[in-house]
């Protein structure tokens, strides 16, 4: 009997190790992944409002049809970038992804506490060349480090009703994710 349990308890040990590198790779190899879905939508460095989910589907997999979303892909290879969305009367988020789908940074109207969310998007290095003098670095300015060069900046708005659909869209056509300046 023991000869048997030392065989089944090292497969277990093994399957459950090749399931998790499988897991953990998946991202990495997949083809039609979040940012080749979204960039069919948009350009690098700009932002595109998606379309709302419909019976036939969605550019991303369950995506909630109370908000309005937009999307910016960005690549920071040549240099920061400055992120501006307005808030909405009721509810705005903006999330940040790196290229691969790791999220590394959500801020919302309630914790930006503006009527609209501004940021400063960068790399490591462009963030460790910011001069240190008190007029860059002020409280009011919030700067978001990314891991990556290239990512997803993905924001919301709700839509408490379906009359106000339209208006909250046009609102949120103003934001903007371009180069700093």
């Amino acid at each position: 009997m023991t000869r048997l349990v030392l065989p089944i308890v090292a497969g277990l040990v093994l399957g459950g190790i090749v399931h998790l590198v499988a897991v953990l790779i998946l991202p990495y190899y997949a083809e039609q992944d979040a940012y080749a879905r979204l960039s069919a939508i948009g350009s690098v460095n700009a932002v595109a409002q998606m379309d709302d989910p419909s019976a036939f589907g969605a550019v991303l997999p369950d995506t909630d049809p109370a908000f309005i979303s937009a999307v910016c892909l960005y690549d920071l290879g040549d240099g920061p970038l400055k992120v501006r969305v307005p808030t909405t009367a009721d509810y705005t988020s903006v999330s940040f992804y790196t290229r691969f789908g790791l999220a590394f940074y959500a801020i919302n109207d309630r914790s930006a506490g503006r009527r609209v969310i501004e940021l400063d998007l960068m790399n490591p290095t462009q963030k460790a060349a910011m001069p240190e003098n008190a007029d860059v670095t002020a409280a009011d300015r919030l700067v978001v480090e990314s891991p990556s060069d290239e990512g997803i900046v993905l924001i919301r708005a709700l839509v408490r009703e379906r009359s106000a659909r339209e208006a909250v869209r046009a609102h949120m056509s103003a934001a903007s994710c371009g180069p700093a300046s």
